[in-house]
């Protein structure tokens, strides 16, 4: 499990607003975890953050 000490505010936050999203991400192996996580870290507003955490469940769910 990542520490949450780890992810991006905004990430957490918006994960806890699409509770969909934040159970596909859970299930997610560390590795592909991280990746989103690392890519968050680059997103700076939060329209932006909320666009890329809608996306993951998109490419996620496949």
């Amino acid at each position: 499990m990542i520490n949450n000490e780890e992810l991006p505010i905004g990430f957490t936050m918006e994960l806890a607003q699409h509770s969909d999203i934040l159970n596909l991400f859970s299930k997610l192996d560390e590795a592909s975890k991280q990746e989103f996580i690392n890519r968050a870290r680059e997103i700076k507003n939060r329209d932006e953050m909320r666009s890329y955490v809608e996306s993951l469940g998109d490419f996620i769910s496949g």
